[in-house]
């Protein structure tokens, strides 16, 4: 089975094709085993590119390092598409060296775009705000969550909730590198407030136009980056009054750029997404046997 490894400010992953049978060609524990950085691939997860449903160009799944199934993944989806480019898979728009895909994922209808200058920008959809679509128990189930407190790692926390297709944490913060992410992280990932589990981001305000963040991720831990993070980061400024509606925000990896569009209600992510090298896995699909270099 063949595979490329893609990375989108070092979030990185192992695509596969899977376009001929709906259903992930690897089951959760072999994906685990892949992602595993000292005897696998090394990787945050796993993408599988599999056949369109209803009006898609294709379709989405991903395993995170540790086999559970998120519902979305912002760099991820950059990957895919870039992914389904280099295979010829057809897009449902093109315009010059503009490819525009519709992809069916857990979570919705997702549009990205490959841009002329190389990058992906992403049409995430729509916020999800009350406590029901998040899932989170913070507050009513039709209420939001804004600048709620939370108890936990020994003290109080101010936290914004919001969904992005996948539940988020967002924390603001004077210095976001003082944080403890390996501490904190996991506790409030696993905080009873949030029945699915969450991702949780601790941002730190420069500017209304820039944000720095960094981000706990449900299912893989500490990460270099994390779209739709960033999406709901910039959405929770605009809700607690920080940061513009159009943000630059600086992740460990690098920047993305977001955009929660007031006319349609709609963010829009945009950043690169890279090929780094193509392998073959065995086929206990644990060993990788590299073919060749790729960019």
């Amino acid at each position: 089975m063949e595979f490329i490894k893609y990375q989108g400010l070092g979030n990185d992953f192992i695509l596969i094709d899977n376009r001929q049978q709906n259903q992930p060609l690897l089951a959760a524990q072999q994906a685990i085993q892949l992602c595993d950085r000292h005897f696998g691939i090394g990787a945050d997860g796993v993408i599988f590119l599999l056949p369109p449903q209803a009006d898609s160009d294709c379709s989405m799944r991903i395993y995170n390092a540790d086999g559970s199934e998120p519902q979305m993944c912002g760099n991820g989806i950059r990957c895919l598409a870039k992914f389904a480019a280099d295979l010829g898979v057809s897009p449902s728009q093109q315009s010059g060296r503009s490819w525009q895909y519709r992809i069916h994922t857990p979570a919705g209808m997702m549009i990205p775009e490959l841009l002329e200058n190389g990058n992906v920008r992403v049409n995430m959809g729509m916020p999800r705000l009350t406590a029901r679509e998040i899932p989170t128990t913070l507050v009513a189930p039709d209420e939001r969550a804004i600048a709620t407190s939370l108890e936990a790692a020994g003290r109080p926390w101010q936290v914004t909730a919001v969904s992005m297709g996948n539940p988020h944490c967002i924390i603001f913060t004077e210095n976001a590198d003082e944080i403890a992410l390996e501490t904190i992280g996991p506790q409030l990932e696993n905080h009873p407030a949030f029945p699915e589990r969450t991702n949780t981001e601790f941002v730190e305000i420069v500017n209304p136009s820039l944000i720095k963040m960094r981000v706990w991720e449900r299912g893989a831990g500490a990460t270099l980056a994390c779209g739709t993070g960033a999406c709901a980061c910039v959405v929770a400024g605009v809700l607690n009054h920080l940061c513009d509606r159009n943000c630059t925000v600086e992740l460990p990896g690098g920047p993305l750029d977001i955009e929660w569009c007031e006319s349609d209600n709609r963010v829009y992510m945009s950043g690169p997404a890279e090929a780094v090298f193509t392998g073959r896995l065995t086929s206990e699909s644990t060993t990788l046997k590299p073919t060749a270099t790729v960019g």
